[in-house]
């Protein structure tokens, strides 16, 4: 029997399930916070590995490995970054999307990959030139009767 190995009752007790639960999602703010902390001493690692590189250059002495793992590190920030991104837009509902595939962005009236009319036909004010929707009477931007308006 080794040091570290259970046996008896216990290992039997234990179910595959038990070894495999997913743990929950930590909270939004939570990682908003974490992903805030690590943009911040992100800027302030690149801001050191800035000063460390031109003051190697000014002594003319590069030290290839020092710039290796410091690079190394704001790499494993990044990579950090990623994946509290990954959770934040998992959190998001899903975004509208065109015909063509593309996201569409709150607010758009057209898409931006192929063109298309998004939502409600809209229509242009005759006397300033401004976006209308088809159902609106007047312009908000002038007052003027809308086209088609009786």
């Amino acid at each position: 029997m080794g040091l570290f190995r259970r046996s008896g009752p216990a290992d039997e007790s234990a179910s595959p399930s038990h070894k495999t639960r997913r743990r929950a999602a930590p909270p939004p703010g939570e990682v908003r916070r974490e992903r805030r902390l690590l943009l911040r001493e992100r800027e302030n690692r690149l801001r050191d590995l800035g000063g460390l590189v031109m003051e190697m250059y000014r002594q003319d002495s590069f030290r290839e490995h020092l710039l290796f793992e410091r690079s190394a590190e704001v790499a494993q920030m990044e990579e950090r970054l990623l994946e509290l991104e990954l959770l934040l837009d998992a959190r998001r509902p899903p975004a509208a999307r065109c015909e063509c595939g593309a996201p569409i962005f709150w607010g758009s009236h057209f898409c931006a990959n192929c063109g298309r009319q998004v939502g409600e036909a809209l229509s242009s004010c005759t006397s300033c030139g401004r976006a209308l929707p088809a159902s609106a009477s007047f312009c908000p931007a002038c007052g003027a009767a809308a086209p088609g308006a009786s």
